[in-house]
C-alpha cells in the first residue's frame, strides 16, 4: 500500500517532464477513461505523438504494454516516457535530481524501500503498483454475467449475441475483453493507416509481425475514444464497421451496428476514484523546469 500511494504522487507529478508540465496523467487521464481523447497524443514542446494513447485503466491485465508489446510489464513501461524526447523529454538522472531535491520525497522513498538512494528502478515499481489499482469492477456486463438479469437491455443482449456469433471474441476475450493477444490489423482487407507504426514487427524484427498490433481492452471502451493505435476511428459506431469488414469480412447493418455498440457501452465499469496526492514542495535546490527548450 505504501509503494501504492507513493506511485500515485509519482503519477501525477509533472516535474518528471523537463518542461515541469506533463505528467503521466497528461496522456492517461484518470478523468477521462485513462486516456487522452486524442487521435494521438501532444508531447513536449506540442510536439506530435506518433501513436493513440492506449487507456492504462485494467491495463495490468495486458499481455504486455505499448501497442508494439515492448515493454514486459508496466515496470518497464513506466520508465519510458519519461526519458521520451517526444513525450515528457526528461532524463532518468534528470528526473532523480528532481525527486532527490525534495526532502518529502526522500523521507517517502526511504520510508516505502529502506533505502537512501532513490534509483529509477524504484520510481518505476511505485509507478506501477499504482496503476495496478486501475481497475474498473462491476460494469453492468458484469453484473448480468453474475445473474442480474435485469443489468442488461433486450438490445444490449442482442449486441452481445452479435458481437459473439460475428467472431469479436476471437480477439477481444478473457478479463479485459482484450490485451491478451497481438493480431494482425487488416485480416480480410488491409487498414490505410494514419500512422507509420509497424506493430510488433518493430519489436521482434520479424516481417511476419509487420502491422500486429496488442489487441486493445474493450473494457470502458465508449470512455476511450477514438480508436484503434492511429486513433483512426473517431466514434465505436465507426469503429465496429472498421472492424467488421477489415478484420471479419463482415458488413454489419446500421441495427446491427448500433446494438453491438449498445454492448460495447455495457462495459463501463466503476472508474478508480481516490484523494487527489497533494505533492511535496519544490526546493531552492531543485532543477528549473524548461518549458520552452
Amino acid at each position: 500500500m505504501a509503494q501504492v500511494e507513493l506511485g500515485k504522487k509519482l503519477y501525477f507529478d509533472p516535474r518528471l517532464s523537463k518542461s515541469g508540465f506533463i505528467s503521466c496523467n497528461s496522456c492517461h487521464n484518470l478523468s477521462m477513461g485513462g486516456t487522452d481523447n486524442l487521435k494521438t497524443s501532444i508531447g513536449h514542446n506540442w510536439q506530435q505523438g506518433p501513436i493513440n494513447a492506449p487507456t492504462v485503466l485494467n491495463s495490468s491485465m495486458n499481455v504486455a504494454q505499448f501497442w508494439d508489446g515492448r515493454a514486459a510489464d508496466l515496470k518497464a513501461q513506466a520508465g519510458g516516457p519519461i526519458a521520451n524526447p517526444g513525450e515528457m523529454a526528461s532524463t532518468h538522472t534528470l528526473a532523480i535530481d528532481v525527486l532527490e531535491s525534495i526532502p518529502q520525497y526522500v523521507v517517502q522513498f526511504r520510508q516505502v524501500f529502506g533505502t537512501d538512494k532513490i534509483t529509477i528502478d524504484e520510481v518505476t515499481q511505485a509507478i506501477a503498483e499504482f496503476e495496478k489499482t486501475l481497475v474498473t469492477p462491476n460494469s453492468r456486463f458484469d453484473q448480468w454475467l453474475l445473474g442480474n438479469k435485469e443489468a442488461l437491455t433486450s438490445k444490449e443482449i442482442a449486441g452481445y449475441n452479435l458481437f459473439k456469433g460475428s467472431g469479436c471474441t476471437a480477439c477481444h476475450n478473457g478479463p479485459a475483453v482484450g490485451g491478451s493477444s497481438f493480431q494482425k490489423m487488416g485480416v480480410v482487407e488491409p487498414y490505410k493507416a494514419n500512422s507509420t507504426a509497424q506493430g510488433l514487427s518493430g519489436v521482434t524484427g520479424k516481417d511476419a509481425d509487420r502491422f500486429k498490433f496488442k489487441v486493445p481492452t474493450l473494457r470502458n471502451v465508449e470512455m476511450t475514444y477514438p480508436y484503434f493505435h492511429d486513433g483512426g476511428a473517431e466514434t465505436l459506431t465507426e469503429a465496429v464497421n472498421l472492424m467488421g469488414r477489415l478484420q471479419l469480412g463482415k458488413q454489419f447493418t446500421p441495427d446491427e451496428n448500433a446494438k453491438v455498440v449498445a454492448f460495447l457501452k455495457t462495459l463501463t465499469g466503476d472508474q478508480p476514484s481516490f484523494q487527489m496526492p497533494i505533492l511535496p514542495p519544490s526546493t531552492d535546490k531543485t532543477p528549473q523546469p524548461k518549458p520552452f527548450e
